[in-house]
């Protein structure tokens, strides 16, 4: 028997020995695994694929999934789909293609999701892997439709019917105050206010008061005096005789002699400093209507 002091003499312990074997033993395990996995795989065949789950009603996206063969497409919806299929993305991946797809059910049940697709070249399907689509329901079996409604007592204050009570009263004040007759107010009685009587001789004013002052231009001074001419002729019917016989007989007339000799003057006699009585020569105007010219 070895002491304490043997082992001492003899020096530590090597575990490289010890860990070399514990090494190979692992690496034997995983290839016996691997064998056996790959074995059971060759014998039961390709692994069945994922099962994908919803509910109805409710999308599910199934995102890079590699189908072979030529680029499919969602076949159309009509009344007796059950099962709607959107391809949201595809893409190039070797000889196959890689998609992204977005599927929903309308009833529960199970479903192949290659039924609801095909070639865009109109090439067969049947190349393609089972593509299995779950459809679960939120109801109890049997039935069909959602729970009803339960019917709530809704809050007098503050609740739709307040807002309808209002509203039918405010709606009815109107009413009643659009039909109900109301007393016209008296109206008021308004006291005409008398303009001052305006004649002839006001229109007249402003421009002999120019005309004295030398401000009125000749043109303006001659077409006054025709419009005077004009109307004295036809106050003193003297339309048939000739002009110059008219303007004398003006001249010699009480009430047309003033301003039309007057206008004379300022248009074919020179200026002359002259006091000159305008209310005078406006005095027969006063009493014409001042439309008359």
């Amino acid at each position: 028997m070895s002491t304490d002091a043997d082992m001492l003499k003899r020096g530590p312990i090597s575990y490289g020995p010890i860990r070399a074997f514990a090494v190979s033993g692992a690496c034997w395990v995983l290839v016996f695994v691997g064998g056996f996995s790959g074995f059971g795989e060759a014998a039961g065949g390709e692994t069945p694929p994922a099962v994908t789950k919803s509910t109805v009603g409710m999308p599910v996206k199934i995102e890079q999934i590699v189908l072979p063969g030529t680029e499919l497409e969602p076949l159309p919806v009509t009344d007796n789909t059950l099962v709607v299929l959107r391809v949201d993305a595809v893409y190039p991946h070797g000889t196959a293609f890689r998609y992204d797809l977005v599927c929903y059910g309308l009833e529960p049940g199970e479903y192949d999701l290659r039924q609801s697709l095909r070639r865009k070249d109109g090439s067969s399907t049947t190349d393609l892997p089972p593509l299995p689509f779950h459809v679960g329901s939120q109801l109890a079996a049997g039935q069909i439709e959602p729970h009803d409604l339960g019917a709530a007592k809704l809050p007098w204050l503050g609740g739709y019917r307040l807002w309808m009570v209002l509203g039918g009263v405010v709606w009815l004040a109107g009413l009643l105050w659009l039909v109900y007759p109301r007393k016209k107010p008296e109206e008021a009685t308004e006291v005409a206010e008398v303009a001052p009587a305006v004649s002839l001789a006001d229109r007249l004013r402003p421009l002999v008061t120019d005309a004295v002052a030398g401000r009125l231009p000749p043109a303006q001074l001659a077409e006054l005096e025709r419009a005077l001419v004009s109307y004295w002729r036809r106050r003193l019917n003297l339309q048939d005789l000739a002009p110059a016989e008219a303007l004398a007989r003006l001249r010699a007339d009480p009430e047309a002699s003033p301003l039309v000799t007057q206008l004379e003057t300022w248009l074919h006699r020179p200026p002359t400093p002259t006091q000159v009585d305008v209310a005078a020569l406006l005095e027969p105007y006063r009493q014409i209507a001042p439309d008359a010219l």
